[in-house]
């Protein structure tokens, strides 16, 4: 579904990222482990068409967004693409469910049917309860599950997560990982994982590590 070819990525003279080459299946969860400094985020980010490369290319079922002008290359993102990040990146000022609908007003849905998918999408979250709650109301594993929500709001082919569950406590961490494969399971949703928690990435379909820019071993399935 995802063909990153010959990836390379410079910050002046620095080479971040020296020719990585990533290939991504639908519906199976990929984690990218490494240390500080490695690329993993700035692969995250070039997958995710929020940065370019230098050279090689990234292509979504053969389309090679590196080809997408810069309006076509926003309304591709917004209608392939969500993003979950560390810090959940909620709105204060909104609800729930208007956090969760706003890909999708973006995108051009009408705002019945924005609204029905973000409350459809909360209820499978366990958040039912919460339509009218603001962030602020919310507990941390509350919020990173709102914001995995609107992530899928407009149904995309991968969700690219960087340090999804870095801030929060064991529970509410396991919780999200579960919801993860829940995803995998039952929308066949795909992942790809920036992540420093090694429970995680055991637990991916694959796992790739990275060092200095490179990918430092084949990409092969985890054990069953």
């Amino acid at each position: 579904m995802i063909e990153a070819k010959g990836i390379i990525k410079r910050y002046g003279s620095l080479e971040v990222l020296r020719g990585v080459d990533v290939s991504i299946a639908q519906g199976e969860v990929v984690s990218v482990v490494g240390p500080s400094g490695a690329g993993k985020t700035t692969l995250l980010q070039i997958l995710g068409t929020l940065d370019g490369a230098d050279a090689g290319t990234v292509t979504y079922d053969g389309t090679d967004v590196g080809r997408l002008r810069p309006n076509e290359l926003a309304r591709f993102r917004n209608q392939n693409i969500g993003f979950v990040f560390q810090f959940h990146q909620l709105l204060p000022e909104f609800t729930t469910v208007e956090n969760v609908a706003i890909p999708a007003l973006i995108g051009g849905a009408k705002r019945d049917d924005a609204y029905a998918r973000a409350k459809q999408l909360l209820d499978y979250m366990g958040l039912a309860g919460r339509f009218d709650h603001k962030p602020a109301q919310l507990s941390g594993g509350e919020r990173q599950r709102v914001a995995v929500a609107r992530a899928l709001v407009n149904s995309p082919k991968v969700v690219l997560a960087d340090e999804p569950s870095g801030s929060l406590d064991t529970a509410n961490k396991q919780e999200l990982h579960r919801l993860f494969f829940r995803l995998r399971d039952e929308m066949k949703q795909t992942f790809v994982i920036v992540t420093h928690d090694e429970a995680l990435a055991a637990e991916a379909d694959r796992t790739l590590r990275m060092q200095d820019g490179l990918i430092l071993q084949p990409e092969t399935p985890s054990a069953p």
